[in-house]
């Protein structure tokens, strides 16, 4: 099987692995738990992962447990920094959710409405990342990806010379939100703890994925400070096309979820975005961070 082709390819009585774009994605229909873990699919699905950038599997009905075996079977399954929005029987899992109960927040709500790579402020952050659709209204509260390669491949020359070999400084300031242990502090106090508690890093602007070859921007600006060696205007251009490039809707592709989907992508290749959930309706998402790379065979 040729993983690349743009073509449904059927692998087994109903089951049939896609392209979603032609720049990123891939996609299974029709495979159960049972079909990923007893055969030779969950080898597919790892080198659709690391070719295509990102891989959902649709309607796979597993449990909790089951999916961070799945996580297993990529990596080291990291728990969540804030036990609060943890799963409760699960530490691995952090609920992503806008649902209450008892008038208490079931899990983190607005995750990630802006466009991203995972932790990037991080100095080593998790290479993968995993969601499973609990409760997915399906007319709203979608997820948008696009890939950094592609991105950068779309970069004018001049840009992509004036990079050449540059660093990025990232921080989590801009996007850090206020609790309730924040009361009474200053924006200059408040600032001054996000700095001390999450400070910056520092990342090559551009790197070289090591299973495709491509070359890929790593670094958003809302999670950007500035680019080291440019000067305030080169910052604010570099940022407005890069902001341009990501959100352009020709290379974007738009998950709409349909219940019990399962998405897993590379952090670093894969900018994001989710979109609004429309007033009233609640939406819940089992969120797994990956890291320590697994050794595999491309």
């Amino acid at each position: 099987m040729t993983v690349t082709e743009t073509t449904t390819t059927a692998i087994r009585e109903g089951i049939a692995i896609n392209d979603l774009t032609p720049f990123i994605g891939a996609e299974v229909t029709g495979a159960t738990y049972a079909d990923l873990v007893d055969s030779p699919l969950w080898d597919d699905v790892i080198r659709l992962l690391h070719q295509r950038e990102l891989v959902v599997i649709r309607s796979l009905d597993i449990a909790p447990h089951q999916q961070i075996e799945l996580a297993r079977r990529i990596g080291r399954p990291v728990p969540f920094l804030m036990a609060k929005y943890r799963h409760p029987d699960h530490e691995e899992i952090m609920i992503s959710s806008n649902a209450t109960k008892n008038n208490m927040a079931v899990g983190v709500a607005r995750v990630g409405n802006f466009w991203h790579q995972d932790s990037s402020y991080q100095k080593e952050a998790p290479p993968y990342t995993m969601l499973h659709g609990i409760q997915v209204p399906g007319t709203s509260g979608h997820t948008l990806y696009a890939s950094a390669a592609d991105v950068y491949d779309r970069l004018p020359e001049e840009w992509k010379e004036k990079i050449e070999g540059r660093v990025a400084v990232h921080t989590v300031a801009k996007r850090q939100r206020i609790s309730a242990e924040h009361a009474g502090l200053s924006i200059a106090e408040f600032t001054a703890l996000v700095r001390e508690r999450y400070p910056s890093v520092e990342h090559p602007l551009v790197k070289t994925d090591p299973t495709t070859g491509r070359r890929y921007l790593y670094g958003a600006p809302e999670y950007m400070d500035h680019v080291v060696g440019f000067d305030a205007n080169e910052n604010e251009a570099f940022f407005a096309l890069l902001d341009e490039l990501i959100r352009d809707p020709a290379r974007v592709y738009e998950h709409r979820w349909t219940p019990r989907d399962l998405v897993v992508w590379k952090c670093e290749l894969t900018y994001h975005a989710a979109t609004p959930v429309e007033p009233g309706v609640d939406r819940t998402v089992h969120r797994v961070s990956i890291g320590a790379r697994n050794t595999w065979e491309a």
